[in-house]
């Protein structure tokens, strides 16, 4: 006689990971897993952490005249280290800035002014139009030139697209050419891809910190983007302001129809 096969009890199972007695006891018995740890904790302190950080570097990318303004608000030794702090920065960069503008340039001396140059350091050269009708080409040589006054550490350099090429198109320009050590690092066809006429100094210091011009901790691009995060702030508090008084606008008529 076949000695019995093993029989196995079919448990009833609702929710393995609801937190019942039932749950536990076949849990004890190995017959459902450990409940997972809840992630709630993990969550809670990654926000607190944040918050944290947040309140620790909420003086970073402040110049001096905006961390002066906050002398009776903040800790007088917390404010003094931040001084100390762009006191250093401002020191450094004007130390580095061997530049501050644009530098025209013609075929030949495009060797020595960009290609032996970035031996040095990344060089941005903008191949312009030849023609006025270009819009997107006089919007960055406008950028060119706010880009080269502001980040005098970085060389800026500038030349029509078919001096610098022979028979380069104009339906090209602008194009931007990004050389470092002596090698083209990055080039950018026309304005399409970075924001068109729409291009502005944030997709500048996007684009010199790709190419390892900038930091990304660097005061000037963290001034630039709380001065658009509260630019955008002002336009939501605006916005409700003016839905509010619309609002009761509406209100009020619907009032009068009832008199």
């Amino acid at each position: 006689m076949a000695a019995p096969v093993e029989e196995r009890i079919s448990v009833p199972i609702d929710d393995p990971n609801a937190d019942t007695e039932w749950n536990e006891i076949l849990r004890k018995h190995g017959v459902i897993p450990e409940k997972p740890p809840s992630p709630t904790p993990l969550i809670e302190e990654a926000i607190l952490e944040g918050r944290r950080l947040a309140h620790e570097n909420r003086l970073e990318g402040k110049d001096l005249d905006e961390l002066d303004e906050l002398e009776d608000l903040e800790d007088e030794n917390f404010l003094e280290k931040y001084r100390q702090q762009r006191t250093a920065e401002l020191a450094s960069l004007t130390k580095k800035a061997l530049h501050g503008a644009v530098y025209p340039i013609s075929k030949p001396d495009y060797s020595r002014e960009v290609t032996e140059a970035s031996n040095n350091g990344p060089v941005l050269v903008n191949l312009t139009s030849g023609l006025g009708t270009n819009v997107e080409s006089r919007v960055l040589t406008e950028l060119w030139r706010q880009a080269a006054q502001e980040y005098g550490e970085v060389k800026f350099c500038q030349i029509r697209g078919d001096m610098a090429i022979e028979g380069y198109p104009d339906r090209n320009c602008p194009t931007i050419l990004v050389y470092h050590k002596g090698d083209i690092v990055k080039q950018v066809v026309t304005l399409m891809t970075i924001g068109g006429v729409r291009i502005a100094m944030p997709q500048i210091d996007k684009l010199l910190i790709e190419v390892g011009a900038i930091k990304d901790n660097d005061m000037r691009v963290l001034k630039r983007m709380r001065d658009a995060e509260d630019l955008e702030e002002e336009k939501r508090e605006k916005g409700g302001i003016r839905g509010t008084s619309k609002k009761a606008a509406v209100t009020d008529d619907d009032d009068d129809d009832w008199e």
